[in-house]
């Protein structure tokens, strides 16, 4: 594999010239959610790899680049490898040579859809590739010890159904759900919450809730156990928040008019948006 230089753009190209050299990686998502790279292969003979480096704290994650026929170089990601929660900018490394930024190819993501890990491991691990919007290709990577996966969301009446699943841990007596103020440290409103195995669901009256935004939490062994972020992360899309986008409800409470929806975050995680009308 020749080294993967991309050249500078000549007087009058643009950025588009350099996009157009860099190595791109089509990119395959397993039932398990381990993620495997396919590479082009120039046909030298240097060791190669696939680098993800952590975009907060430059950690990196090596994957060797090995033959896989029709001309490509193949790296795999297994899920069993560990790959902390962030975004991992992805790059190609010849030996003795700068690492090159890789942009996306072909993403075959089917499989990450309705995914339903076992929770046996006490964790649930995700990690879906995306094209930035510079056009590179990084891979969002979640890692949650336990994990509530929020589902089918309904608004009706002044409320919010939540209905979803929890993973890695169970349901106790005294199990609740908790809304907590990003604005009022300490402010807390509890939610109505029911279980039947691991599925639970979640009703959250509006007219409850501060103007604010309130971010969705779970207690499932009751108010001194683990806290749980309710989330959506098992399917492939890699940022809910442009995407999933829910209907205002107007409501009155205590002589005051108000609106509130439910979002998702930059990182996937459920929170409520709560403004006067």
């Amino acid at each position: 594999m020749t080294p993967l230089a991309v050249p500078a753009p000549t007087s009058g190209s643009d950025d588009r010239t350099a996009a157009a050299a860099a190595p791109r990686a089509d990119c395959i998502a397993d039932s398990a959610g381990g993620l495997t790279f396919d590479v082009l292969d120039h046909g030298a003979h240097d060791p190669a790899h696939l680098v993800l480096i952590d975009r907060a704290g430059g950690e990196e994650v090596r994957l060797p680049l090995a033959p896989a026929g029709d001309g490509r170089l193949r790296a795999s990601l297994p899920i069993g490898v560990g790959l902390p929660e962030g975004r991992w900018d992805a790059y190609a490394q010849v030996s003795g040579e700068q690492p090159v930024r890789l942009m996306p190819g072909v993403n075959d993501l089917r499989s990450l859809v309705d995914r339903a890990p076992s929770g046996s491991r006490g964790h649930v691990a995700v990690r879906i590739p995306y094209a930035t919007k510079h056009g590179n290709l990084t891979v969002r990577s979640w890692l949650r010890t336990p994990h509530a996966e929020a589902g089918e969301l309904l608004i009706a009446d002044g409320a919010l159904t939540v209905h979803g699943r929890l993973y890695g841990t169970a349901f106790a007596a005294g199990a609740r759900a908790e809304l907590r103020s990003r604005e009022a440290a300490g402010q807390v409103r509890t939610g109505e919450l029911s279980a039947d195995g691991s599925a639970f669901t979640l009703r959250i009256g509006y007219a409850d809730l501060d103007a604010g935004r309130w971010d969705v939490w779970l207690r499932p062994a009751g108010p001194q156990g683990s806290e749980v972020r309710v989330a959506r992360l098992l399917d492939d899309v890699a940022d809910k928040k442009p995407i999933f986008t829910y209907p205002a409800a107007r409501v009155s409470a205590a002589g005051r008019e108000l609106t509130a929806s439910p979002y998702y975050t930059a990182d996937n995680d459920l929170s409520v948006l709560v403004a006067a009308a």
